[in-house]
């Protein structure tokens, strides 16, 4: 055990990308560089970059014709590679001193906080249409806080030991897991997909990580800042592939010790099934952490401030398309109050701008991908020919350039309306109007509409609502906001993760997502051992 002291991290500032500043500068000209390259990404097995015949293609989802690049799939054995890769790295970066790996983070953080933060972020912004905002806060600020607050979450974590009685030294010693950690990321926050293996890693795992196919692009240059920052080869391995064939492989390997996942409900859902039907065939039962899906509602009193209530519903519901775990998707609202927020949310909503995400007026930009585009299309079609909902904002859809869905306002008189019920995954916002005096009873509703429990928000002045709505929702939401949009979780502040169908609720950003990814094995040593076997009360 290795004393050593990791300054407690302040969460990294947002920068302003004003108009002239030199960070929009540089952002702008390493987009052009990016834009006018065709790159070709390899699979990364300890010190090998191997390119296959069987590429995926890598497109900028708001001009999908423009192709940005081609990705290598890994075929099964390349996954037996890079198990083996995983296996022959483990014992050299498991026996570092854990100072040692936490260096190799905190060395990462302060690369994406300087040299790599425009490369991130401007592959973020071409490969997922992130607009420069979300891009900012999501593949350089929370990244970065992940890095040097998992440093930091180490240190305490070795620092929890035992107390020892006289002539007794009991100590806990904190071991990786034994085998590998499977992490498997969506395309919706390159900081997902950076912190998924390197959370394991740094407790001395070795780590496949198979990275969403639509956002390949960035997680090759994670893999790029990785290796800058020192990581030995073979800790982290990049295997982007088919899921279904990455899965099949590796999900009932005896040696698979835990999965770090973040998708959808019924991806995770298969992944639990298959670990549960192979589960006599581990060496370990294997850690299971995941974040999947959600419904997440805001749901205001007759007290809410108007202006307050539309702001968060149109940022929390809209930002990166809606494609955001957290993100808004169903809405309550008094019925005294509702003609003053729909007037406001058509008037604000006017002003918005949708288009490339490059361009700084944007504020809504494309859907990831063709397959995304359609489910939610689907949703919006299944509205115009409903006679219990209307749209009373958008509802256009384009794909000739991009893929652009309008920012979309559903009105329903059920609270039961497909929209109100389904992950949409989309810009589309559902509200139900309530009659004022059945408060309590659209409580109920909210609490048990949806199977999914991740964020949630409750808008009112009034301090009983508020404490009324707290304690009925209580179990609706594992990251709940007063006053606040449901988006926006900051690493160390509010530690994000969600029950029910929303996941293991392991909160990403704290020390309770960390101490997963580690094995404590109790040490107990006698300074003056006995010498005789019989007790003194068996002595006359």
């Amino acid at each position: 055990m290795t004393n050593y002291h990791v300054p407690k991290p302040n969460n990294e500032p947002v920068l302003s990308y004003l108009f002239g500043s030199p960070e929009l500068n540089t952002l702008q000209s390493t987009l052009e560089e990016m834009k006018s390259q065709t790159i070709e990404v390899p699979l990364r097995i300890g010190d090998k970059k191997i390119m296959t015949d069987d590429k995926g293609v890598m497109v900028m989802p708001h001009n999908h014709a423009h192709v940005l690049g081609h990705y290598a799939k890994a075929t099964t054995e390349h996954l037996d590679m890079a198990i083996n890769a995983a296996k022959e790295a483990k014992d050299s970066w498991e026996s570092l001193p854990s100072n040692d790996r936490a260096s190799v983070f905190l060395k990462a953080a302060e690369l994406l906080a300087t040299t790599y933060r425009p490369i991130i972020n401007a592959a973020t912004m071409l490969g997922q249409s992130k607009n420069v905002l979300q891009a900012e806060i999501d593949s350089a600020c929370e990244l970065i806080d992940f890095f040097r607050f998992n440093a930091y979450f180490a240190q305490q974590i070795v620092e929890i030991q035992p107390d020892s009685a006289k002539g007794i030294w009991n100590q806990l010693d904190y071991r990786p897991l034994e085998g590998f950690v499977l992490a498997v990321t969506p395309f919706n926050f390159t900081s997902i997909a950076g912190n998924l293996p390197s959370a394991p890693a740094l407790m001395g795992n070795t780590v496949l990580w198979k990275p969403a196919s639509s956002s390949v692009f960035s997680g090759h240059y994670l893999m790029d800042l990785f290796e800058a920052a020192g990581l030995p080869p073979g800790v982290i391995n990049f295997i982007p592939g088919k899921g279904s064939s990455v899965g099949n492989h590796l999900l009932p390997h005896p040696d698979l010790a835990g999965i770090h996942f973040t998708g959808s409900t019924k991806v995770f859902r298969h992944m639990w099934t298959t670990v549960g039907q192979n589960i006599a065939s581990y060496k370990s039962y294997p850690r299971i952490v995941g974040e999947t899906g959600g419904k997440d509602f805001i749901f205001a009193h007759a007290s809410a401030d108007i202006d307050e209530l539309v702001t968060a519903a149109i940022r929390g519901s809209f930002e990166y398309a809606g494609q955001k775990c957290s993100a808004s998707s169903r809405m309550y609202v008094p019925k005294s109050i509702w003609p003053e927020v729909k007037m406001k949310m058509l008037e604000e909503l006017a002003k918005v701008k949708m288009g490339d995400p490059t361009n700084l007026d944007t504020f809504v930009n494309a859907v990831i991908d063709r397959n995304a585009f359609e489910s939610i299309a689907r949703f919006i079609s299944y509205t115009d020919e409903s006679a219990d909902a209307e749209i009373i904002h958008g509802g256009k859809v384009d794909d000739s350039v991009g893929y652009f869905i309008e920012p979309t306002i559903i009105v329903t008189t059920d609270p039961h309306y497909k929209t109100m019920e389904e992950e949409i995954f989309g810009p589309v916002l559902s509200i139900f109007p309530y009659e004022n005096d059945k408060f309590d009873e659209t409580l109920q509703l909210c609490d048990s509409t949806s199977p999914y429990a991740l964020t949630g928000a409750v808008f009112a002045k009034d301090r009983n609502a508020i404490a009324k709505v707290s304690k009925a929702l209580r179990q609706a939401a594992g990251n709940f906001y007063i006053n606040d949009k449901p988006t926006g979780a900051l690493v160390n502040q509010q530690p994000f993760g969600g029950a029910r169908a929303s996941g293991t609720n392991d909160k990403a950003g704290s020390i309770l997502n960390l101490i997963r990814w580690t094995s404590p094995r109790t040490i107990k040593e006698n300074f003056n051992p006995p010498t005789e076997w019989s007790y003194p009360y068996m002595q006359e």
